[in-house]
């Protein structure tokens, strides 16, 4: 099922990076820097809410769907990437992490995918310091689009260790899922008959 409540909302937050992106394209007359940087940290906060929620909704309403499962992860990375990218672009961010982090997303998900045809994705699935992973990015966005003291307390160098602590849980986890998928790496993809290799 397309068209969901899970589903709409993951839509939803991909039909938000668009606005997320163009915000800092706004004319400096419409809005200054500080108020960019808000809207940014607002609209990926509510994306990051949708994706609690529609995989909420999903299990609850029971309207869980292979193509939720598909477009759930294609969101999530796709705000994350933009989101690195942007930080790249302001400067917030040095670009080597944008890298690790958004080359680890394009690897693992490789992986799942050949390991999917396999019949083996468990041995792929999401492990504990993924979601530590997960955490400390999501925790370490924010602080840095909005870039500015939050109580008088300066969280811009609290959101750069965090953004490095992810750089290192990024490395770590996938270190661990290729550990896992390395039998299966080891042999020979029975679905791969050298056709691939012309590509």
């Amino acid at each position: 099922m397309l068209l969901n409540i899970p589903n709409s909302l993951t839509w939803a937050r991909i039909a938000l990076i668009p606005l997320f992106v163009g915000v800092f394209y706004f004319p400096n007359g419409w809005i200054d820097e500080q108020g960019k940087n808000l809207c940014a940290t607002l609209i990926f906060i509510i994306a990051a809410v949708t994706d609690w929620f529609d995989g909420y909704l999903a299990r609850a309403l029971n309207q869980t769907s292979a193509f939720g499962a598909f477009l759930d992860p294609v969101a999530d990375k796709l705000m994350v990437a933009a989101a690195l990218i942007l930080l790249v672009q302001l400067d917030r961010v040095d670009a080597s992490i944008a890298v690790v982090i958004i080359g680890r997303e394009i690897t693992i998900s490789a992986l799942r995918e050949w390991m999917a045809r396999l019949g083996a994705s468990a041995g792929v699935a999401v492990a504990f310091v993924g979601k530590l992973k997960t955490a400390a990015q999501m925790m370490a966005i924010p602080l840095l689009l909005f870039n500015a003291p939050i109580l008088s307390i300066d969280t811009r160098p609290i959101g750069s260790i965090l953004v490095y602590i992810a750089a290192a849980l990024t490395l770590w986890s996938m270190g661990y899922y290729l550990h896992r998928a390395m039998p299966h790496l080891a042999g020979e993809d029975p679905g791969k008959q050298g056709a691939d290799r012309v590509r």
